[in-house]
Parts: structure tokens; C-alpha cells; sequence
């Protein structure tokens, strides 16, 4: 029965759990909560000292943080900000279906400073106050939000854009080909790049309607190796900027300069990118009358900027997290041949042959594979969950927490690390997640549908997933289809994650070919 509902959760049915339930949280009293100010949690001096030299959490992926403090405070705690608001964070499903019935019509999550500044100061000429999906709350944020979805979101048009994923594919396949150990079949040490480059490459294709070549002909290009250095400056500086005191507001920080000029080589590469794609389209648009449109080209009928906004949107907030998801996808099927090889079974009933054509149709019966991207999410999260700020008070776990606090759900690494909700967390268990009675003791007793929230839930869900699934389910579909993949290493500790998560060993795959 739980596997049954929770398999492929629709926001409209989490929504529906929510709304059923509603009454009773409805008689919660506000009065009778325990006051906001009896949360527990560490000092201010306590947090600052845990993640010093000799520290508790020093160097510790945050989900060890979390659950470090869970086990201390219990479900609920409060961490004080070192610069900024403190923020809530609640380890209890039923709380999250209370924050996400109560976020409002404008679902407000905290955004970065930097990131606000480069926007709304640094590069005004461009986005003209903009903020973007991301980053950017109110009623602007809902207007773009609600113009883009029905581009984003609708399933029928991901066929613009899986032609181009295709092609990128391919390239990937014969880069695996031409830089594998001939001896061993080993992938060299940083292959972790080659992932990152092939999610870049994909999201490109879709965003800018444009190849960059990063996997083939312009891989050493002066444009690749900027645009592959800026991502990662972005990666390693917005988050400890944002995280520490904002000296950057007042003093020269060397740290902010480079973040800036490295936000400034995305952002004049897309835009010229996009001005480029645009301008081929204009130019054939008479002889391809009547012909579907590209994604690109629907978003800039919005306007171009707001093509812009999508575009940079994808690069910063998909690229290293899909890396994760598909390298963590591949390190559990190299582990465990059963599921590997029936993975393959499935597969090879739509592709008989390693270069039959993957098409929108015969992805569409692929419940094994599915099952098994969303297992390796489970497994590897990309980051700890999501947040919300309240609009009013509200009761979490018998505390009552007030307007304008900001709520961190740990849905992410909760489910990754309690059996209380996934019985043998740590196996690799696509099975569970599969419309079938028997895989019920997969799931927990107390599981509920917000235990597992990748993409986040509600008007604020990640307004790319379909993009991300159309990436993860192409390349992880060709490479178990074209080669046996196995790695013959450790994969404890495998990524490293202060806040965002990234590779943490050598990803030396080993890919044998199949011979049919």
C-alpha cells in the first residue's frame, strides 16, 4: 500500500493528502504551543565552534550536521545565523505538510545577497531588476513563473528538445570510448569532469538551442575552459559569501570580485548565445512555418531576458546538482549487478540493439529505470531539502513558530538516513519504489508523501525536473545498454558537501563494451 503511494508522487496528490488533513491540524491551538523561543538548538558560539579545527562537524558533509543535531534536540532545532536570520530546522514529515499548507500564495524562499546584487547593481542593464525563478520571490517572481511553466513543465514538449539530448549522448558515448584505459576499461581519475561537461553540454542544447562543443571539437576552447571554471568559482563562493558576514557590502573582498567576474562570464556567454540563436531562427523563420518552435524560442517570445533568466537559472542550479544525481545514479548500479542486469532486461526490450534509436515513445515504458534514478537520488541527495519563510504563525512539532521565520525541511537526507522511514536505507532498492504489494516492507510505517522531495513541492518546485529526468533517464538508458559498468573501488564517502554536494573520489568507472 506505501510503495503504492509513493510511487511517481504528483503535486496534485501530495497537495490532496494535505487538504484531507486539513481540518484536523486546523484545531491545533496557537496559544497552546510551546513558545518560539523554547526551540533548542545550539549557540550562535556552539555552531561557530563545531565546524573550527577540532570541531564536532569540521569538514563533515552537512546531512551529518543535521542528523548530528537531530539525534542531540530531537525532530526540531533552531540554528542561529551567523549573519542574518536564524533558521528552523525541522526533521519531522508532518511537519512539512503544515509548512507547504501554509506558505502562502507567494511561497517566499530566502535567496542569495551576492546573487541579488549582481542582478539588481552589478548588471541592471541586463535583467533590469529580474530576479529569476530561483532567487526571486512575489508577485514578479509568480508572473514569470506562471509564464514559463507551461513551456517547462508540459510533457509534450519535451520532444523539442530530446533530439538535441540524443546528440549529445552520443558524443558522451565516444568520449567514454576514446579515453578508456584499453587494458582495464577504467575511466581516467577525473572523469567526474566528463559528467559535468556532458550535464552542461545537455542543458545548453536545451537553454541556448546551441552546441558548445564542450565533449568534442571545442572542449579546450577558450569559452569552455571559462565557462567550466566561472560554474565552479559560482559553486565554491555564493554559498560561503552568503553563509558568513556580509563584509563584502563595505570592504574590497577578493572572494566577491571573483565571484562577480565569473557570474559576469555566464551571463555574457548565454546572452550571446541566445542573441545568436535568435537570430538564426529569425532569419529561417519563413521556411519553417508551421514547424514546432524550440524551447528557446518560446521563452524569448516572453522576452529575451527572460530566455536569459531560464537559461542561467539551468546552468547554476542544475548542472552540479545533476552531476551528483547521475554519478551517484552509476556508482549503485556498478555496485549491484542483480539491478544492473535487470535494468539491462528492460532496456534491451525497447533497444534490441545497442544503437536502436531511443524515441518519446519507447521511453514511456520504463518503470525499472525510473525506479532506479530515483533510488540513486535517495541515495546521493543533492543538498539537504528546502525552505520556506513563514507568512504567520504556525505550529511545528508543538512549537509555535512565528511569521517571518525561516523553515528548513531536511526532507532530503531524512530519508537517506532514517530506517524509520526506509527500512535498509543504505541498500540500493529500486524495488520500493515499484507499483507492487510485496515491496511494501521497502517503505516505512510512518512514511508519508513528503518524505521524498527532490524537486521540492508546490508553486515553488523545481521548475526544470523535466528537463533533468529527460537527462538522467537518456544517459543512464544508453550507457547500460552499451556497456557492463562496474567500479572496483571504495565508495564510502563518494561526494563531499559543506552545503552543495560534489564528487569526492576518483570516478574511475570501468565501461566494458557489451557485444550485442
Amino acid at each position: 500500500m506505501l510503495s503504492r503511494r509513493l510511487n511517481g508522487i504528483k503535486i496534485g496528490a501530495v497537495r490532496g493528502f494535505a487538504e484531507r488533513s486539513a481540518a484536523a491540524a486546523e484545531n491545533v491551538n496557537l496559544e497552546q504551543a510551546k513558545p518560539y523561543a523554547e526551540i533548542p538548538g545550539p549557540s550562535r558560539f556552539e555552531l561557530m565552534r563545531s565546524f573550527m579545527p577540532g570541531g564536532r562537524f569540521r569538514n563533515q558533509p552537512i546531512e551529518r550536521l543535521f542528523l548530528g543535531f537531530n539525534e542531540r534536540y530531537g525532530n526540531i532545532f533552531r540554528m542561529p545565523s551567523v549573519a542574518g536570520k536564524d533558521i528552523v530546522v525541522t526533521m519531522n514529515p508532518q511537519d512539512y505538510e503544515t509548512v507547504f499548507r501554509n506558505e502562502g500564495q507567494y511561497p517566499y524562499r530566502r535567496s542569495f545577497e551576492t546573487m541579488d546584487y549582481f542582478k539588481r547593481v552589478h548588471r541592471r542593464e541586463v535583467f533590469e531588476g529580474a530576479d529569476g525563478l530561483t532567487s526571486g520571490n512575489g508577485p514578479a517572481w509568480s508572473k514569470m513563473r506562471t509564464a514559463v511553466n507551461p513551456i517547462l513543465l508540459q510533457p509534450r514538449n519535451a520532444k523539442l528538445y530530446a533530439a538535441n539530448l540524443l546528440q549529445v549522448n552520443d558524443e558522451f558515448l565516444e568520449r567514454i570510448r576514446l579515453i578508456r584505459d584499453e587494458t582495464t576499461q577504467e575511466m581516467p581519475a577525473d572523469f567526474a569532469e566528463e559528467i559535468r561537461r556532458l550535464v552542461l553540454e545537455s542543458i545548453c542544447s536545451v537553454a541556448l538551442n546551441t552546441r558548445l562543443g564542450l565533449l568534442a571539437e571545442n572542449r579546450e576552447s577558450e569559452e569552455a575552459k571559462q565557462l567550466l571554471a566561472a560554474l565552479e568559482n559560482i559553486v565554491e563562493l555564493g554559498f560561503l559569501l552568503d553563509m558568513l558576514p556580509p563584509i563584502w557590502k563595505y570592504l574590497p573582498v577578493p572572494s566577491f570580485r571573483t565571484l562577480m567576474r565569473s557570474l559576469d562570464i555566464i551571463t555574457d556567454i548565454c546572452y550571446g548565445h541566445i542573441q545568436r540563436a535568435m537570430q538564426r531562427i529569425e532569419q529561417h523563420e519563413q521556411t519553417a512555418a508551421g514547424m514546432e518552435r524550440s524551447l528557446l524560442e518560446k521563452l524569448a517570445r516572453v522576452d529575451r531576458q527572460t530566455a536569459l533568466i531560464i537559461a542561467l537559472d539551468l546552468l547554476f542550479a542544475g548542472t552540479d546538482p545533476t552531476l551528483v544525481s547521475l554519478s551517484g545514479t552509476l556508482l549503485c548500479l556498478a555496485k549491484n549487478p542483480a539491478q544492473q542486469a535487470r535494468l539491462l532486461a528492460e532496456i534491451r526490450e525497447i533497444l534490441p540493439e545497442k544503437h536502436s534509436p531511443l524515441t518519446m515513445e519507447n521511453m514511456s515504458n520504463l518503470p525499472y529505470l525510473r525506479a532506479c534514478i530515483k533510488e540513486g537520488i535517495r541515495m546521493y541527495p543533492i543538498g539537504p531539502g528546502t525552505l520556506r519563510r513563514m507568512p504567520h504563525d504556525v505550529v511545528l512539532s508543538g512549537y509555535r513558530v512565528v511569521a517571518g521565520a525561516d523553515v528548513a525541511m531536511a526532507a532530503n537526507y531524512q530519508m537517506a538516513n532514517m530506517a524509520e522511514f526506509v527500512p535498509r536505507p543504505r541498500e540500493f532498492l529500486p524495488e520500493r519504489w515499484l507499483r507492487n504489494e510485496a515491496n511494501a516492507q521497502l517503505v516505512g510505517e510512518t512514511a508519508t508523501p513528503f518524505m521524498y522531495l527532490p524537486f521540492g513541492f508546490g508553486p515553488r518546485a523545481c521548475a526544470g525536473k523535466r528537463i533533468v529526468d529527460m537527462i538522467m533517464e537518456i544517459a543512464v538508458a544508453r550507457l547500460v545498454r552499451n556497456f557492463e559498468i562496474s567500479f572496483d573501488y571504495p565508495i564510502e564517502d563518494a561526494f563531499k558537501s559543506q552545503f552543495f554536494v560534489k564528487p569526492n573520489i576518483p570516478f574511475k568507472f570501468k565501461f566494458v563494451e557489451r557485444s550485442s
